[in-house]
């Protein structure tokens, strides 16, 4: 299957982690939603990124390192629509970017990984995510 998936994450403690070259950042405790491509096959893309063991390759890599995909969501799709997604996250109420550039140096996003808060979100939960 081609398309877009979002995780579901949660990082139980507040956490400063470099994310490759993209820099050090201070992560505070809660939910995020993290946004990537899968064009090449979803079901591999998310399989990868739920093995605990693997070689740090892209931004996700070293923040699931500290956390944990508790949802996930997959999006058919014949063309790239990650970005559209993305959009949906951030424009949830108190929705904000922790690590600007995560995951989108290839789109004009902010970030395709954006913090909910300690609590999940009321309008995330209405989401189709297998948790």
């Amino acid at each position: 299957m081609r398309g877009a998936y979002q995780l579901l994450i949660h990082l139980g403690e507040p956490k400063r982690i470099k994310i490759g070259a993209l820099g050090e950042f201070l992560f505070p405790k809660g939910f995020y939603v993290y946004t990537g491509s899968g064009m090449g096959g979803i079901e591999g893309r998310v399989a990868r990124h739920l093995r605990r063991r693997k070689k740090l390759r892209w931004h996700i890599d070293y923040l699931l390192q500290h956390a944990s995909v508790v949802g996930v969501r997959e999006v058919e799709a014949g063309e790239r629509v990650e970005c559209r997604l993305n959009e949906e996250v951030l424009s949830l109420p108190g929705a904000r970017v922790i690590a600007p550039g995560f995951g989108s140096s290839d789109c004009s996003c902010p970030s395709h990984l954006v913090y909910l808060g300690e609590e999940l979100c009321i309008g995330l939960t209405s989401w189709p995510f297998r948790f």
